[in-house]
C-alpha cells in the first residue's frame, strides 16, 4: 500500500492537563476546541495556510488569545492534528487509510491554492489521483473509509472516483491484470501463478460494507460486460463472508447469538444480496439459493425476501443434489433435526409454477423429465430424513404429497422410505400408519416391491389388501389376454373357411373379415369390461364390496381386541355372555378369512 510523506520536523505534540500543545519557546495565542479536546497553538504557522482560521480570527478582533470552536470539522481531532502538523512542517504520513479524513478536513479548513501555493489540498489531490486510484487495494481501502464520512466523501467526489476506478479494474481482462490481489480459494496454490482466475476480484471487494458492495455490483451490472455467473460468484463470496453458516450439524452451538443489531445487519445484507442476483438462469447455483433461504428462516427475514428466494429455488430445483437439501433445523422447540418445511415450501412453489404452465408446456419432454427428476430426489431425501426418530409423521406426509402424481412414474422409492419410517418408529399408531401409507399408490409398485409389501407386517391391513387386489387384478388381465388372442385367431379362421366354402365373398376379403370380427371383438370387449367393472371402481381404488368387507373386518377386529382386554382384566365376566363373545369372535375370524380368500 502506497503512502505520501510530508514535512521534515520531528513530532513535538504532547498532552498537558487535557490540552494538546507542542514544545515551543513561544507561548500559544490561539485555542481551538474540537469536541472534548483543546489545542493551544500559534497563529503564525496556521493562519497563512488555513483560510477558515483567517476569517474566524479576523472576526474575533486583535485580541492576543483567540478561541475557535470547530466541533463540526470532518474527521475530528485526528484529522485536525494532521493538518496542524502540516502547517508546522512536522512529518506526516498519508495513506489510503487516513486520506479521506485528512482531505475532508483540509477542504473544510480551506487549505487550498488560493490561500497559499503548494498547500495541503493540492498535495492530497495529487496523491489521490496518481497513487490511490491507480492501485487496486488502495482504491478499496479508501472506498471503505468513506463510510465514516459518507456525506463529505460524496460532496468532494471521493466515493464516485473510487467506485469508477474499482469497476474499471474489475472489467480488465485477466491477462492484463498486473496488480496484487487476494485469492485464497481451495486448490488455487496448485495452479500456475501465471494464470489469473476470472473471479480474482471477488474476495477483495467482499471487505467492503454492504452499501459500498452494492454500489460496486450495481455499477458492474450496468456495463452489461461481466457474465452473470461471475456476478453470482461475487455474491456467493460476500455471503460466505458476512452471513451466518447454517449448514453445520450443530448450528445453535456454532452460530453467534442473534442480537438485535446483528439481526438488522443480517437482514440488510441478505436482502441486498437477493436483490443483486442476476435474473439469468444459472447465474447462481440452486445450492447457494437454498442456503440463502435457510439463512432467511434462521434470521427471520422479511416475507418478501423469503418468497423471492423460494421462487428462485423452485425455478432451478431440478439441479439440486441431496447435500443441498440437508439443512439442520435451528429451532429449539422442535425435536427433529432436519428443516423439512424449507423443502416443502420450495416444492409447493414448484407445483404452482407447474400448474401455471400452458397445456403444451406440460406435455414437453424436458419439463416432464425435470419434474420426475425432482420426484426422484425428494423420495431419496425422504429416505434420509425418516431415519430421524423424532421426525413427526405429518412432515413426511407433507413431503410425500407435495409433488403431483406425474412426478412419480413408480412408487418403489416412496415405499422404501415409508418402510424405513415404520421400522424406525415401531410405536406409531394405527391411524398414523394409515395416514402415512395413504400417499402410496399400490398400482405403481414393481412386482418385487409388491411381493415384499404382502409380507410386510408393519403395513396397515388396508394397504396389504390393496397390494393383493391389484396383484390379483394384474394376473387376471394377463390371463385374459393370453386366452383372448387364440380365441380371436380361431374365430377369424372360421369366418374365412365358411366364406370360401359357400363362395359368397364379394369385394375385399379383409373387409369382410373386419366386419365379421367386429361384433365378436365388441362382445368379448364388453364382457371383459363388465368383469372389470365388477372388480374395480372408476377411481382405481378397491371395489366397493371389498372395501365394505374390509371396513367391517377392521371394526370387528377392534371390537375383538377391546373385548379381549376386558376379559384379561376380569371386569366383564359377570356382564358379558361367553356364548356371544365366542360367536362374535368366530364371525370376525370368518370375515377375515373371507377377505383373505378374496
Amino acid at each position: 500500500m502506497k503512502f505520501m510523506k510530508l514535512g521534515i520536523r520531528p513530532d513535538t505534540f504532547y498532552t498537558e492537563e487535557a490540552t494538546r500543545t507542542l514544545i515551543s519557546d513561544l507561548r500559544g495565542d490561539i485555542v481551538i476546541q474540537i469536541n472534548d479536546t483543546s489545542y493551544l497553538l500559534h497563529k503564525f504557522p496556521l493562519l497563512p495556510k488555513c483560510g477558515l482560521l483567517q476569517r474566524l480570527c479576523s472576526e474575533a478582533g486583535d485580541s492576543n488569545n483567540v478561541t475557535v470552536e470547530l466541533h463540526d470539522l470532518p474527521g475530528g481531532e485526528e484529522a485536525f492534528e494532521l493538518c496542524a502538523k502540516f502547517c508546522y512542517g512536522i512529518t506526516i504520513n498519508v495513506s489510503a487509510r487516513n486520506f479521506v479524513p485528512a482531505f475532508c478536513a483540509a477542504k473544510f479548513l480551506r487549505m487550498n491554492e488560493s490561500v497559499e501555493k503548494g498547500n495541503l489540498v493540492l498535495k492530497l489531490e495529487a496523491f489521490f489521483t496518481s497513487c490511490i486510484l491507480e492501485g487496486w487495494k488502495d482504491s478499496i481501502v479508501t472506498l471503505q473509509s468513506t463510510s465514516n464520512l459518507p456525506e463529505w466523501s460524496e460532496t468532494y467526489g471521493i466515493t464516485r472516483k473510487c467506485i469508477d476506478s474499482i469497476v474499471e479494474k474489475v472489467l480488465t481482462p485477466p491477462s492484463k491484470v498486473a496488480w496484487s490481489y487476494t485469492y485464497t480459494r481451495p486448490g488455487y496454490t496448485k495452479k500456475s501463478r501465471h494464470s489469473v482466475p476470472r473471479d480474482w476480484w471477488t474476495e477483495d471487494i467482499s471487505d467492503l460494507d454492504i452499501d459500498m458492495f452494492r454500489c460496486i455490483i450495481t455499477a458492474i451490472k450496468a456495463t452489461c460486460i461481466m457474465p452473470p455467473q461471475l456476478i453470482g460468484e461475487a455474491l456467493h463470496v460476500y455471503a460466505c463472508r458476512w452471513l451466518p453458516d447454517t449448514t453445520k450439524k450443530s448450528p445453535l452451538e456454532g452460530l453467534v447469538p442473534q442480537t438485535e443489531g446483528l439481526k438488522e445487519k443480517n437482514w440488510l445484507v441478505l436482502g441486498t444480496i437477493v436483490s443483486l442476483i442476476p435474473g439469468d438462469r444459472g447465474s447462481v447455483s440452486v445450492g447457494f439459493l437454498l442456503r440463502l433461504l435457510s439463512i432467511a428462516y434462521y434470521i427471520g427475514a422479511s416475507p418478501v425476501t423469503k418468497s423471492e428466494l423460494i421462487r428462485r429455488c423452485s425455478l432451478q430445483f431440478e439441479e439440486a443434489t441431496m447435500s443441498d437439501l440437508l439443512f439442520p433445523l435451528h429451532s429449539t422447540s422442535e425435536g427433529h433435526s432436519y428443516d423439512v418445511d424449507l423443502v416443502v415450501a420450495v416444492l409447493e412453489s414448484l407445483v404452482v409454477l407447474w400448474r401455471r404452465q400452458p397445456p403444451t408446456a406440460a406435455e414437453n419432454r424436458h419439463f416432464l423429465g425435470s419434474i420426475r427428476k425432482v420426484g426422484k430426489l425428494i423420495d431419496s431425501y425422504i429416505q434420509v430424513v425418516v431415519k430421524d426418530v423424532n421426525m413427526p409423521v405429518s412432515k413426511i406426509v407433507s413431503l410425500a404429497e407435495a409433488l403431483p402424481d406425474i412426478a412419480r412414474p413408480e412408487h418403489d422409492d416412496l415405499y422404501k422410505a415409508i418402510n424405513i419410517y415404520l421400522k424406525e418408529h415401531p410405536d406409531l399408531s394405527k391411524a398414523d400408519r394409515k395416514r402415512l401409507c395413504r400417499s402410496l399408490d399400490c398400482q405403481k409398485l414393481s412386482p418385487e416391491v409388491r411381493a415384499h409389501a404382502v409380507k410386510n407386517e408393519r403395513l396397515p391391513l388396508r394397504t396389504v389388501v390393496q397390494v393383493l387386489f391389484f396383484e390379483q387384478e394384474r394376473g387376471s388381465k394377463e390371463t385374459n389376454h393370453k386366452l383372448l388372442l387364440p380365441e380371436l385367431i380361431r374365430r377369424g379362421t372360421q369366418v374365412l373357411t365358411t366364406g370360401n366354402d359357400e363362395g359368397k365373398l364379394k369385394g375385399d376379403p379383409d373387409e369382410k373379415l373386419s366386419r365379421r370380427e367386429g361384433p365378436g371383438r365388441t362382445t368379448i370387449a364388453r364382457t371383459s369390461e363388465r368383469d372389470q367393472q365388477k372388480m374395480k371402481r372408476s377411481d382405481g381404488k378397491l371395489p366397493l364390496a371389498l372395501e365394505r368387507k374390509l371396513a367391517i373386518s377392521e371394526i370387528e377386529e377392534v371390537e375383538s381386541v377391546k373385548k379381549k382386554e376386558i376379559r384379561e382384566e376380569g371386569i366383564s365376566r359377570r356382564k358379558l355372555e361367553p356364548k356371544k363373545i365366542v360367536s362374535k369372535g368366530s364371525r370376525s375370524d370368518h370375515s377375515q378369512d373371507k377377505v383373505r380368500d378374496r
